[in-house]
Formats: structure tokens, sequence, C-alpha cells
């Protein structure tokens, strides 16, 4: 992760509301966990500038680490805006990857190019858990794609999706993260050095958040 890259997403990101910091009144997530963060990158297709600002952080990413690569993946349903403008940019074939297989027609999981025998890389909008990033990661080496490795807007830096990237053999590379994003909000005033602290605890064991 370049950290200057990592400062401008994440101050993009706390601007225009993609993500929201409540230490004292927190969020509850599907599984039930209280959060004190809420991320939705969804909200940077409608900014112009922000949505540029990331492909090109992409784009420049997959170019300096990846130059062979042949096709990129985006992961349903989040990130196949993303994935679709930065395989525009560099002009290359384009695929979507399913959570699950379909049950009728073809029953293809990926849909688009053919990733099979090519070097793929993979466009993930957030990783949280890790469990649907290594999904999509999984269901591409069924296809036989060499998976060179998934690139991400933001990772909340939970240790089990370290664990899961690391099992699967995938380089994961992120724009921005957890860590710099606290720095960023407290530089930019969306919290206060009292919260940072709290902040830290929840990354560190998110199911214990005000238990």
């Amino acid at each position: 992760m370049n950290v200057e890259v990592a400062k401008q997403i994440a101050h993009s990101l706390l601007k225009i509301g993609a993500v929201k910091l409540s230490p004292t009144n927190p969020f509850t997530w599907v599984s039930g966990w209280k959060s004190p963060i809420y991320c939705d990158n969804r909200c940077t297709l409608g900014d112009v500038q922000v949505r540029e600002q990331i492909c090109e952080a992409f784009v420049n990413l997959i170019r300096s680490k990846y130059p062979d690569v042949e096709v990129i993946a985006g992961v349903a349903t989040g990130a196949i805006a993303h994935g679709m403008l930065v395989a525009e940019r560099l002009k290359l074939p384009f695929a979507y990857v399913r959570a699950e297989r379909k049950e009728h027609g073809l029953k293809k999981v990926v849909e688009g190019a053919n990733p099979e025998g090519k070097k793929v890389v993979v466009i993930e909008d957030l990783v949280s858990t890790g469990k649907s990033s290594a999904s999509a990661l999984v269901h591409l080496k069924e296809e036989q794609a060499n998976v060179l490795g998934m690139a991400a807007i933001f990772t909340y830096e939970f240790d089990e999706a370290r664990k899961k990237f690391e099992e699967l053999g995938v380089d994961l590379i992120t724009l921005s993260g957890y860590t710099a994003l606290v720095e960023q909000a407290l530089e930019d005033g969306y919290i206060h050095l009292r919260d940072v602290e709290a902040l830290k605890k929840w990354r560190s064991e998110p199911d214990k958040f005000l238990k």
C-alpha cells in the first residue's frame, strides 16, 4: 500500500461519505457486529472526481505490479463498475465473478471474458472478513485462471482476511485501509483524539466491541 495514495483515497472516501465513523453510536452489520465504521464504496461511482481518482490509482498499481496481466475481473456486484473502468483504461478484456454459480442456462460463475489460462487481476471494492473475496478467487481458480492478485479500494485489515489470502496464495493490495483512514479522519477533523483508541480496539476485536 502506497502511504500517500492511501491518505488521498481515505480523504476522498470520508469527504463524500463513502466511509462514516461513529465511535459512540455504532452501526450494526448484518453479522450482528457493532461497528464504529460503515463503508459503502458504491458512493464513489456517483462522484466523477473520486471515481477517476480510484480508477487511476488502480491502473497505476496494476501497471507497476502486474504488467503482464491479460484479464481484469470484478467481484459482483460492488466491484463490477470499478473493474470495468480499469479494464477499459488498460484496454483489456473484462469479466465479473458471481457470488454463486448459476443454476440454469450455462451455469456460469464467471461472466464476460473467459479467464481460462489467462493472467487475471481481480478488482474488489471492500475487503472485510475476506469471505466473499476469497470465494471469488476460488471460483476463478476453478475456471483455470492464473490469478496474479487482488486489488481492493479499502480493507478493514482484519487478521481473518489476511489469513484467507495467505491460504489461497494470492496477494491482496489495497488503495487504502483502516489504519490510514483513522489517521486521515483525525487529521481532517472527523474524529477526536479520544476516539482513536476505541477505533483501534474495534479493529483488533470487532466481535467484542461495546460488549
